[in-house]
């Protein structure tokens, strides 16, 4: 790889002056056009305003092929994976969708150099390899935890009616019995919901795979077949069900999307949220009608004891077909270099650099910042104790596609919890069958 040597140094200077930049060597690939498939939405863009500085260091130029939302472009790279039509290099994944993309997944072990791996965190290269083989450079990492309205939960008035009506104090919850309770008490529709949640896709799957783990259940037993289908995964499904039918969450949820919840809340349109730490900073903005009434606190607590904590990290792969696999490498590496991440965390998002944990939790204290100082203390709480990603296994999204409109036929009372379970455990059964696994 030819040399040259770049730094991020116009971006974050602007973020924070009195921060260094990283010089980095991201050679040079004059005239050459790199083609990638990125995650869109208010969480992922403002770091691809750094594009253009990575072109102007290497001399190659970025064609962004899509700009999609996670769900969308995971349908469209399957879709590409078919048709064998993989004319592009880099493309978004994540640690949960990788196992997926075995037929285009190259290898990074001898691309990316060892002293690069060894500043990320060794548990998310660990959930980045697949069969013993790195697969993705992971960018930021995602657990949730609870956002709510400190002013609904330390109004004087608020607290006696709670009091009354379920016998304790109103505090965050502790438990997901509790968060029940509290949305239920706080909604008044239209005007304000308790809470709400992302009703499809992967979004609803992956929600209800860390409640049913919370309530001390498992998505499938040893032997591969379906254990999601018991009391705990009934459990699990009838938290959503009861808030749906008691009008705590707004009817349309079951279409919402992430962006949904972020914006909902934003909104002041729900009492408490479960979302990503991303979106910490924009709750605390002046683009948001909770700026300065925002509070933090762990998800809640299943029946089993355990805190929910579905978890993975977003990341950069390249493809087998690459044609300037050195050239996708430096764009990867470029995207998750220290700099690129402080940008990224400083809004909130969960860097997967060790050194980044520290030098932005530093900078909010110089700031003064204590509202992020805490999202990064609960948050990282939360990504030490608490997270868990789905089985990494290629069938993951075959199974969440199996199970999400069962859950949604639940939720709006299509079918019983029992049935809807037991008809997604079928079809999970034939997966796992037609996939070697029973």
């Amino acid at each position: 790889m030819k040399t040259v040597t770049f730094a991020l140094a116009s971006t974050v200077a602007a973020a924070c002056p009195a921060m260094p930049a990283q010089a980095q060597d991201y050679g040079t690939f004059e005239g050459y056009t790199l083609r990638v498939k990125l995650i869109g939405g208010a969480q992922y863009e403002p770091l691809y305003a750094l594009i253009p500085q990575w072109e102007e260091a290497t001399g190659a130029k970025v064609e962004i092929l899509s700009r999609k939302s996670h769900f969308e472009l995971d349908r469209e790279m399957k879709q590409d994976i078919a048709a064998g039509n993989i004319g592009y290099c880099v493309f978004s994944s994540h640690t949960n969708f990788a196992p997926q993309y075995t037929a285009m997944n190259q290898p990074l072990d001898d691309l990316i150099p060892a002293e690069v791996l060894e500043a990320f965190s060794p548990l998310v290269i660990e959930h980045s390899t697949v069969d013993g083989e790195l697969v993705e450079l992971p960018r930021h990492s995602d657990v949730s935890n609870m956002f709510y309205v400190k002013s609904l939960y330390e109004d004087a008035e608020n607290k006696a009616k709670f009091k009354e009506r379920f016998g304790y104090d109103l505090t965050p919850p502790e438990t997901w019995d509790q968060a029940s309770d509290q949305a239920i008490f706080f909604a008044d529709p239209p005007d304000r919901y308790g809470t709400h949640f992302a009703g499809k896709d992967e979004a609803i799957a992956g929600r209800f795979l860390e409640m049913l783990v919370a309530n001390g259940g498992r998505l499938l037993n040893d032997d591969w077949t379906p254990a999601f289908n018991g009391p705990e995964g009934q459990e699990a499904l009838n938290w959503f069900v009861k808030l749906y039918q008691d009008k705590a969450v707004p009817a349309g949820t079951t279409n919402y999307v992430w962006d949904d919840l972020g914006l909902g809340f934003a909104a002041g349109s729900v009492a408490y949220d479960l979302d990503w730490a991303g979106w910490a900073a924009y709750f605390n903005s002046p683009d948001s009608n909770v700026q300065g009434d925002v509070g933090v606190a762990l998800a809640p607590k299943g029946s089993g004891g355990k805190r929910s904590g579905w978890s993975g990290s977003h990341s950069f792969s390249m493809t087998k077909s690459c044609d300037n696999k050195d050239a996708a490498a430096s764009f990867m590496m470029f995207l998750t270099s220290h700099d690129a991440q402080m940008i990224e965390a400083r809004a909130g998002l969960l860097p997967t650099r060790s050194k980044v944990w520290d030098d932005v939790t530093a900078e909010f204290e110089a700031d003064g910042n204590d509202f992020m100082v805490e999202v990064f203390e609960v948050w990282g709480e939360s990504m030490r104790d608490h997270a868990f990603t789905p089985p990494l296994v290629a069938e993951w999204g075959e199974i969440s596609n199996a199970l999400w409109p069962q859950l949604q036929a639940a939720i709006l009372g299509d079918k019983t919890t029992e049935e809807a379970l037991n008809t997604a455990a079928e079809e999970v059964t034939e997966i796992m069958e037609d996939a070697g696994r029973i």
